[in-house]
């Protein structure tokens, strides 16, 4: 139990300063930071996946077939 107060506190920390005297407030805010933080680094994963998916692996060209 110890362990996670303690790194919930570095996880604090680093999203900024404390949002308010009281500490459950203070802990809801840095949950709410916490996930926007999370959203922003998913979101930006999946552009970098698509820029290195269609741009730097080769992809086969498509064949086409013409019936006549």
């Amino acid at each position: 139990m110890k362990k996670r107060k303690t790194i919930w506190r570095l996880v604090a920390k680093s999203l900024g300063e404390k949002a308010s005297k009281c500490d459950k407030e203070a802990d809801k805010i840095a949950f709410i930071r916490l996930a926007i933080t999370l959203q922003i680094l998913v979101t930006n994963f999946f552009i970098v996946f698509g820029v290195v998916k269609t741009h730097i692996i080769p992809q086969k060209p498509m064949q086409y077939t013409i019936y006549k």
